[in-house]
């Protein structure tokens, strides 16, 4: 197999590919990857296997490549059904977590190892489940981000940066599948296969941008930002839910939720194959009482939501039950400001702050050839417009950012730009 060391790819600065593309890309067409280079290797689904491989990675030099496959849409919660690994000297290895559940031993193994990954965030909880957690990171989706790749999914990325196609037709599958389809095995071998040659390119593209400390900052921030508290209500975020108007109908739509909640876990499956949002808002405009109301409703005709019918009617029961005072309110008070559509009418002097910082982010992002989100979270921009330090200097707009979150980098580039914009609003040219 042809490999993608040397590739000149690597060494563009996003200002130069933005260049070349806009010109025309004369590279030869990408090669198209069919088979890992020592084949695919047989599933771990035992201790003296695991043992095998904890050894050969130990054994093996420079960063690991790891990915895992999650079967999303179809199983409740998001663990994965397939951990894949590969490193220098110890080749790839898939793993079944579900027949191995402890890699402890493995993650202590690397420890001071990097390991690479591609969106981080995504794969990072259902590791962690089985004890694998990095202590050093570098993810190629958010190298490819800051350095203005326009698609930054995996097989994207290989293409562009090192000239290889990656088949991605079994992203959606039900990875609980057991036994695991060679092909899907195939499938899930590659994934991994460039993933550390990626990683080196994209280094070398994040050095000559002058980009790299920043990258490096925002890996350590993935693995140091704790996570995000589970929300109050989460049936508030039911699709569609904006149709409900009323409490007795929200009511309504948070017992259907809980009790779909349930009988997905107990059985294991995906919310939406017992009952889709749709059918979820459904019972809320128009309440059934009786299962020939119930199965009238076009939502309900489907057999995962005839199946549990009793349990739906039960539900609405509750709702209809519930006492006034009880009612969930139509909004829940927020930690932050309120929706920016709304600023110019309760806020007009905070309406302007948000135009002008969004306008200074925006031609940030523009100058260092990035997404605006990538170089400042928009939840901080809102929240320093709403409420903006009472002297708005640099250094006050850095701290305030620093009190959000930002990272130093973003701080940096930002603070003095924004504190300019605020004055100049504060004490316009005459």
């Amino acid at each position: 197999m042809a490999t993608a060391a040397g590739n000149g790819a690597g060494e563009k600065a996003a200002g130069e590919k933005a260049a070349e593309d806009a010109a025309g890309d004369e590279r030869p067409p990408a090669v198209l990857l069919l088979e890992p280079r020592e084949g695919v290797p047989p599933v771990v689904v035992d201790a003296a296997e695991l043992e095998r491989v904890i050894a050969a990675f130990a054994a093996g030099t420079g960063p690991v490549a790891v990915d895992a496959e999650r079967a999303s849409g179809y199983r409740y919660g998001q663990r994965a059904y397939l951990i894949q690994l590969r490193r220098a000297g110890a080749g790839t290895a898939l793993i079944d977590p579900i027949a191995c559940p402890d890699l402890t031993g493995l993650d202590a193994a690397l420890a001071d190892t990097e390991m690479v990954l591609h969106a981080a965030n995504q794969d990072l909880p259902c590791l962690a489940e089985v004890g694998l957690v990095p202590k050093r990171l570098f993810d190629t989706e958010l190298a490819g981000r800051l350095l203005g790749y326009p698609r930054v999914g995996l097989g994207s990325m290989v293409e562009n940066v090192l000239g290889f196609l990656l088949e991605k037709g079994h992203s959606a599958a039900d990875w609980s599948t057991r036994p695991l389809p060679e092909d899907w095995l195939r499938y899930a071998a590659l994934d991994v296969e460039l993933l550390v040659e990626l990683r080196d390119a994209l280094e070398a593209e994040l050095r000559d941008a002058g980009k790299l400390e920043w990258a490096l900052e925002e890996f350590e921030a993935i693995l140091t930002t704790p996570p995000k508290p589970p929300r109050p209500d989460p049936w508030r975020r039911t699709s569609g839910i904006h149709r409900v108007r009323n409490r007795r109908a929200l009511a309504t739509v948070r017992e259907v939720w809980e009790a779909r909640d349930k009988i997905a876990r107990e059985r294991d499956l995906s919310p939406g194959r017992v009952l889709q949002d749709a059918a979820i808002v459904e019972l809320a405009l128009n309440p059934p009482k009786t299962p020939a109301e119930l199965q009238s409703l076009p939502t309900m005709r489907g057999r995962g939501a005839r199946r549990h019918q009793s349990a739906w009617l039960r539900a609405v029961s509750r709702a209809r039950a519930v006492p006034d005072r009880q009612l969930p309110e139509a909004n829940l008070p927020g930690d932050g400001p309120p929706p920016a559509h709304r600023w110019a009418d309760r806020d007009p002097e905070a309406a302007k702050r948000l135009t002008a910082a969004r306008a200074v982010v925006a031609a940030l992002a523009d100058e260092h050839s990035m997404p605006s989100e990538n170089l400042i979270q928009p939840d901080f921009v809102r929240r320093l417009a709403w409420t903006p330090p009472e002297e708005p200097s640099a250094s006050a707009i850095g701290a305030a950012l620093r009190g959000l979150g930002a990272r130093r980098w973003q701080v940096e580039l930002t603070a003095q730009p924004i504190a300019r914009a605020f004055l100049r609003l504060d004490f316009p040219a005459p």
